[in-house]
């Protein structure tokens, strides 16, 4: 028998070879071939996973946005100031990094040219003037005066303050002085006044009264303050005030070093302050967490509503489909920034400018989401498999959620993420415009924090750039990460690229 099925074989292939050199295969032979080449199975969500992995761009976009989440998170934490701590001394104060040191880098300072009565200001401030450069003669309208190229620390160039203080604030600070050995307190007038008793200035006169203290007077004799010696003073001569409408000490501390005592450390803002005072690298962080809340939250609802509004017209059809498409027609014309206004107008004042905006991208959102499952359904809801399941009856929502969906689902997943950037970049283009005002001691946005910087572009860029590149980063990010999800759970290119 086994010759005639050898002489069968050969006939069938080739009448040359001869029957002799055909050998069956046992059973267990053929099933130990099959285990060697048989492939492992996968899943889909596995086989998604290994597609998606082999695109390097995409998982390092996705790598990048899973950091500036991770930036959004934690860095209020971290950070030794709140969303809500301002200082306008320190407005504008450049990215400082204490890692970093004085290396003319990252360290707080800016190079910058100044008059010769700005260099001496700046002489004598406790190191405000970090390098000099050099100097230069500059001639303007015949008079030649000199210019200094200097390094300025922008936050030791505050220099001097007055402040006023109660009697148990004063007490304090002078025994954390004298306890610390740090000057905070500083002569508050000029010595030079009090021995010239018949000094003026501005129409007011210093007239000495004892050894105890000076007394300010003006041009009718009228006495306007007292400045008493202190003898607790570091100095031995420094004077407080007390003024006449209030038992308040009027001081001038060293800012550097009061901000020490009060905040328990130095001044240094990572990213820099904004012209209000505030530390960018916390404001940002608040800004991401809204941005990144804001459109999760509306691409899922759009997700939601597009996939069940679209299901509905491409399955059915009819008379549903066309008045939902005549009704997407006339929002697709309606323009989105004038819609947002009239929400911001209309629902602002009592829901929130978030919640209106919310709702906003919510009124527009759906209708991509809605337009791409319509197309899905349409495509699949003639297969044979789905022909197939309907002749055994099953139901509607059996064909659409069970059958027609999943092999959809790389297509909704796909507009769903890149729907977020988009939103993203329209808040923030809202913000900035204005349209929608987010700016508040406790609440700010990316778009916001643009807005506010772009007036100083030149002299302050900071204000500008960590916003800027935290968004563009984003975008260019989210954009790469969604173009991989796509060719990922995109059925004809799988198994293309294993």
């Amino acid at each position: 028998m086994n010759d005639e099925y050898r002489a069968d074989v050969a006939a069938i292939l080739n009448e040359s070879i001869p029957a002799e050199q055909f050998a069956f295969v046992s059973q267990s032979e053929c099933s130990r071939n099959e285990q060697h080449t048989a492939a492992p199975p996968r899943s889909y969500a596995r086989d998604v996973l290994a597609r998606f992995a082999t695109d390097r761009g995409s998982v390092a976009a996705g790598i990048i946005i899973s950091l500036l989440i991770l930036y959004a998170l934690i860095a209020p934490f971290v950070s030794p100031y709140t969303v809500s701590d301002k200082d306008g001394y320190y407005a504008f104060a450049t990215p400082k990094n204490r890692l970093l040191g004085s290396g003319g880098f990252w360290d707080g300072t800016y190079k910058t040219t100044v008059n010769e009565q700005t260099y001496d200001y700046y002489c004598n401030i406790p190191g405000a003037i970090q390098k000099l450069y050099g100097t230069e003669e500059r001639t303007v309208a015949g008079r030649t005066r000199t210019w200094y190229t200097v390094r300025i620390d922008s936050y030791a160039k505050v220099g001097w303050v007055k402040m006023l203080l109660t009697h148990a604030e004063y007490r304090a600070a002078r025994a954390w002085e004298a306890e610390t050995g740090t000057q905070l307190f500083y002569p508050l007038i000029d010595q030079s006044k009090i021995t010239n008793p018949a000094y003026e200035d501005d129409q007011n006169a210093w007239f000495l009264t004892d050894e105890r203290g000076v007394a300010l007077r003006d041009s009718h004799d009228a006495v306007t303050a007292i400045f008493l010696r202190d003898e607790t003073s570091a100095d031995g001569y420094a004077y407080t005030a007390l003024r006449m409408n209030g038992q308040q000490q009027e001081a001038r501390v060293l800012y550097t070093v009061w901000y020490r005592y009060v905040h328990g450390h130095d001044a240094h803002f990572l990213f820099g302050a904004d012209g209000s005072g505030y530390d960018i690298f916390t404001r940002l962080a608040f800004g991401a967490r809204l941005s990144f809340v804001l459109s999760i939250c509306v691409a899922a609802v759009n997700l939601i509503l597009g996939t069940v509004i679209g299901a509905l017209e491409g399955y059915y059809g009819g008379t549903f489909d066309l008045v939902m498409e005549r009704i997407k027609d006339i929002l697709y014309d309606v323009p989105f920034v004038v819609c947002m206004t009239l929400f911001q107008i209309y629902c602002a004042q009592k829901a929130g400018p978030i919640v209106s905006m919310f709702f906003a991208f919510v009124f527009f959102g759906w209708i991509s989401t809605s337009s791409t499952v319509r197309a899905q359904m349409y495509r699949f809801k003639g297969q044979e498999y789905v022909l197939a399941a309907r002749t055994l009856g099953a139901r509607d929502s059996r064909l659409i959620f069970k059958h027609i969906l999943p092999n959809a689902i790389g297509f909704i997943i796909t507009t769903s993420v890149l729907t977020i950037p988009g939103i993203i970049f329209s808040e923030a283009n809202l913000t900035y415009l204005g349209i929608v005002n987010l700016q508040t001691d406790t609440m700010t946005s990316i778009g916001t924090m643009l807005n506010n910087g772009q007036l100083t572009l030149a002299e302050h860029p900071h204000a500008v750039f960590f916003p800027a590149a935290f968004i563009s980063l984003l975008l260019i990010c989210f954009n790469e990460f969604g173009n991989g999800l796509r060719d990922a759970f995109n059925p004809q290119l799988r198994g293309a690229s294993a």
